[in-house]
């Protein structure tokens, strides 16, 4: 085990560090450890959260996770190298680790290498903003405010336009699915039961969006679905399921039902209202 001295300048945590970028807590209050770096098979993740390109096992998705938290928090900034054979060094991992790590943090936009020059942090306006894992990092670091207001804007243009088009759409299958999740919210909030909340309200809007039909609207339901992940609690942003919530799920399944379109798209607007973000960001729907 190496145990050279850390450069002040490195910007990178040592092998004592690890716990430095601790997970963020599960809607059920377990906190998820940091990363077991010596072991090979732990799963990586927030309870209820569908895994990742790097959520992979062991060292290479841990690795891509403490770079990306680092990076996104600021502690390595836009330009700064990256040296693989420090990193290997500090994190005690081998060179192909290393190396693969960083060609997801590539594809991520998170940093860049070109010949002669090396690997570098890349700046903001670089970074694919839509990715899971960059939304959950800026979500739990220092822009954590304006990447949950950004999530809030841009759900308020997604959802309620899913929400009117998925209403043209008569997939009974779906809908009746729809209605299930209702039923299983319905149910959790009756036992205080908050992660199986969460888990049903997320599965109710990767189904509305995949009711829409429109194949572009659903390449972007992992955005809903990791905004409901990191807005603060477990249902669009409030500290617990309630009973208002609820109610405006179990009204668009029955505007849905009956085919009205406009029923459905306020019924959307309504639920994301009742995120205070929301509240301050976009003006509340006008009843007609």
């Amino acid at each position: 085990m190496m145990t050279a001295a850390r450069p002040t300048d490195s910007g990178l945590a040592g092998p004592g560090e690890l716990d430095r970028y601790p997970y963020p807590e599960s809607p059920g209050g377990d906190r998820v450890g940091p990363p077991a770096w010596e072991g090979s098979d732990t799963e990586l993740g927030r309870v209820g959260r569908r895994a990742a390109g790097s959520r992979g096992r062991g060292l290479h998705g841990q690795l891509v996770q403490q770079l990306g938290q680092m990076i996104v928090s600021g502690d390595l900034g836009a330009d700064r190298p990256l040296v693989p054979e420090e990193i290997g060094q500090r994190f005690e991992v081998s060179r192909t680790v290393v190396r693969e790590s960083l060609r997801v943090l590539e594809a991520k936009g998170l940093v860049s290498a070109r010949p002669n020059v090396g690997t570098r942090v890349r700046p903001v306006s670089d970074w694919n903003l839509l990715d899971p894992d960059i939304i959950e990092w800026r979500a739990f670091g220092p822009q954590r405010d304006d990447q949950r207001r950004e999530l809030c804007e841009l759900r308020w243009t997604i959802e309620p336009l899913a929400a009117r088009l998925a209403a043209g759409h008569g997939r009974e299958d779906i809908q009746q699915r729809l209605g299930d999740m209702v039923e299983i919210m319905g149910h959790s909030l009756a036992q205080g039961d908050g992660i199986t909340f969460s888990r049903a309200d997320a599965e109710f809007h990767t189904l509305l969006i995949q009711l829409a039909g429109n194949r572009m609207l659903e390449h972007l339901s992992g955005i809903v679905s990791a905004a409901l992940q990191v807005s603060g609690g477990p249902v669009t942003g409030c500290e617990r399921p309630h009973e208002t919530s609820l109610a405006h799920h179990a009204r668009i399944v029955d505007a849905l039902a009956a085919g009205d379109a406009h029923a459905a798209e306020s019924a959307m607007r309504q639920l994301l209202t009742v995120h205070p973000e929301v509240e301050r960001v976009v003006p509340a729907p006008r009843e007609h």
